[in-house]
């Protein structure tokens, strides 16, 4: 798919525009700043250490060339010129090719005000064009508005490893959400 192609735009709730569409190099500043300020903001992520320009650029490379051959679909928000979320479906191999991984993240000051509602429906309609038949995703156990999104759009916990993450010195099970693509 083509790099900056608008998918969908809406209003947030708070009014602005949001344009969802695919990344672009032109994202790379805003990308890296975007990843950095969820590791300053400790949020609900993997990821612990922050992310130099030239691993951001690799990152982005990988996107665009796994996006190219149908591996993966990345989808970023832009609102006021600025990527304020990003997500991705990476799509399985082998026996596991008709499930999708669906990853997705928003920034500080932007949550609650349906952009990541309107992320997560737009990836289940690309995850069908795709071809993937059941996606999949993982998140933090006290993440509750991200899975109150998750639910809300049909899909159900399968599955929940105790402990997973340590943070801020307590165990976080990681709680396993799938949703089944009708054909």
């Amino acid at each position: 798919m083509k790099t900056g192609k608008i998918i969908r735009e809406f209003a947030a709730k708070d009014g602005r525009k949001v344009v969802l569409r695919t990344p672009r190099w032109e994202d790379l500043d805003d990308l890296l700043e975007f990843i950095n300020s969820l590791v300053e903001e400790r949020a609900n992520i993997v990821r612990t250490e922050k992310v130099s320009r030239e691993e951001e650029v690799e990152w982005l490379s990988r996107v665009f060339s796994r996006q190219e051959k149908g591996e993966m679909f990345c989808l970023v928000a832009e609102v006021d010129g600025r990527v304020v979320a990003n997500s991705e479906i990476v799509k399985g191999r082998g026996y596991a090719s008709h499930v999708g991984v669906v990853g997705i993240a928003v920034k500080k000051g932007f949550r609650d005000l349906g952009i990541g509602t309107e992320m997560m429906k737009t990836l289940v309609e690309q995850a069908r064009r795709m071809g993937v038949k059941v996606l999949t995703l993982s998140a933090f156990a006290n993440n509750e508005r991200a899975i109150h999104v998750y639910k809300k759009l049909g899909f159900v916990e399968t599955g929940r490893v105790p402990r997973k993450f340590f943070k801020d010195g307590a165990y976080i099970d990681e709680v396993i959400m799938t949703k089944l693509l009708e054909e």
